[in-house]
């Protein structure tokens, strides 16, 4: 059965990034991936930071694999970022596949281009994949809509957890429940997990126009 958690946001976090948020565009909207489903466009590679292309396929671990959609240029990720930094690295070193994807069209916000994406890595020390979604058709096929976003497979490919990262962007040390740290704990010893979908928290994606 699923289980959806809603948790509160501060007034003044919600107003003061509402404008960076926005809406996402109806025509941009996809099926939002079930519970259960296995990665869609696994085999596709994208363009790493270190320059070489890499797929999920490629970074597909023992215990499960976690891909995240994110970007340069939202506060949401950057209130976020050194925690999922550290959940990565961590949790890449215990068997668990893990890439970070920016699907984001860098037209609409320069931030988001590739050259600061390199940056951003060296700067956060990320030891996992950080790639180009050049089309932004994997996020299309995720149904994924914002940054960040969680999407976390078990070792036998199947999503497990769909989501936010905690309950509290903007005050780490206020953090009640790690939402996305216990999906990983509970997955990766072949538990069942059980808060499986909470509501992702962030920047509406700017998917690149369709040729």
């Amino acid at each position: 059965m699923r289980v959806r958690t809603w948790f509160p946001c501060t007034l003044a976090l919600t107003l003061a990034l509402a404008s960076l948020a926005g809406p996402v565009r109806a025509a941009e909207m996809a099926e939002e991936l079930a519970l259960g489903a296995t990665a869609p466009m696994a085999d596709v590679k994208m363009q790493n930071v270190d320059g070489k292309d890499v797929s999920i396929d490629d970074v597909r671990g023992r215990k499960g694999t976690l891909v995240i959609f994110s970007c340069n240029a939202c506060p949401w990720v950057k209130a976020w970022e050194t925690r999922l930094v550290a959940l990565g690295n961590e949790w890449q070193k215990k068997g668990v596949g893990v890439i970070m994807v920016n699907s984001n069209d860098p037209q609409v916000q320069a931030e988001d281009g590739y050259a600061e994406m390199r940056k951003r890595a060296k700067a956060r020390g990320m030891k996992f994949p950080y790639v180009v979604d050049a089309t932004s058709d994997l996020a299309r096929a995720f149904g994924a809509t914002r940054t960040p976003e969680a999407f976390l497979f078990d070792a036998e490919g199947q999503l497990v957890y769909h989501g936010t990262i905690d309950d509290n962007a903007r005050q780490p040390r206020q953090v009640k429940t790690r939402y996305l740290q216990e999906a990983l704990e509970t997955a990766s010893a072949g538990k069942q997990v059980t808060t499986a979908e909470t509501k992702a928290l962030g920047c509406s994606i700017k998917f690149r126009s369709k040729s």
